[in-house]
Order: structure tokens, then C-alpha cells, then sequence
């Protein structure tokens, strides 16, 4: 039962570790122990959404590692599930590698509140009542964390619009 519910959110586990803790090696750990736990105590799942209830020991197993290693490394890699599929010039593929590091540079300054919101969203394609599930906090705050980074995304990106006045 466990591997049936479980094991198909792996990739999306591994994903949002690796963005919230910026390390490939460390998100595997995490991810290790988070399937861990998750075994563990899988009587205790009830019948809600198996991807946010394996999504929320992922998160809880990143903040406590967060914790215990204090490290001031934060390397986000979105990836290049978004590059084009087909022949592409030399400078379309450089300019799409800079705006990917701008994203990606962006998206790792943000507060760990509004960078997890971001990619459980984003990347990870989840519903606001899923990404509440997730993070623990009421789907107004999921939607204002949302609003407030996608505002310093578009600010520290440079893609503010002047507002008429």
C-alpha cells in the first residue's frame, strides 16, 4: 500500500528539497529520511492527498535540517524542463542559460516562506489547498505568501510595470 501511494511522488519530494535546502547530495538525504518517516508512521495516514502528505515530511525534514547544518549555501536549479525541444542557436541557448540563472538566482534569495510557496506552486504545479496542507498554514497565507513573492521575484527580475497614476 505504502509503495502504491507513496513511491510516484518521489521526483516531486526530491524536487522541492533540492529547492529548498540548494544541494542535490543533501535532498537525497533528505528525501531518504523523509520516505523513512513517512514509513514509519504511514498507519497514521488518513485518506487525504498522498503527494502533500509525503510534500509536508519532505518540508518538515528540510527545516530540521536546516537547523542541525546552518548552512549558508543556497543553490536553486530549476532545470531545463522548460528549455525548448529541437535545434536552437548557439546564443538562444545562452540566453536561455541567463535567464535561467536570473530566475534561479532570484527564486534562492527569496525567504525560505515565499521560496517554498514558489515552487510548490510553480514547479511543483500544487493547488492552494494543497500547498496549505503542505506548509501548515491557512490558504489566505499560501495566497499572500504567493502575492508577496511573485512581487519580489518581479522586482529583483526587473520586470516591474509602472503603474499609471
Amino acid at each position: 500500500m505504502f509503495e502504491r501511494l507513496m513511491l510516484p511522488h518521489l521526483d516531486d519530494a526530491y524536487g522541492l528539497a533540492c529547492h529548498l535546502l540548494g544541494d542535490e547530495h543533501d535532498a537525497q538525504d533528505v528525501v531518504q529520511d523523509a520516505v523513512l518517516r513517512a514509513l514509519r508512521y504511514f498507519d497514521g495516514y488518513g485518506d487525504g492527498d498522498p503527494r502533500a502528505w509525503l510534500l509536508a515530511i519532505v518540508r518538515n525534514c528540510c527545516h530540521s535540517w536546516h537547523r542541525q547544518h546552518r548552512a549558508d549555501r543556497v543553490t536553486v536549479s530549476l532545470g531545463d524542463a522548460d528549455a525548448p525541444a529541437g535545434p536552437s542557436s548557439a546564443d538562444t541557448r545562452a540566453i536561455q542559460s541567463s535567464e535561467r540563472a536570473a530566475i534561479n538566482r532570484a527564486v534562492a534569495a527569496l525567504p525560505p516562506e515565499f521560496r517554498e510557496v514558489i515552487v510548490l506552486r510553480e514547479i511543483q504545479e500544487m493547488s492552494y489547498k494543497d500547498i496549505s496542507t503542505v506548509v501548515g498554514v491557512p490558504i489566505g497565507t499560501v495566497m499572500s505568501r504567493l502575492a508577496r513573492a511573485r512581487k519580489r521575484l518581479t522586482t529583483s527580475l526587473g520586470l516591474g510595470v509602472r503603474e499609471a497614476s
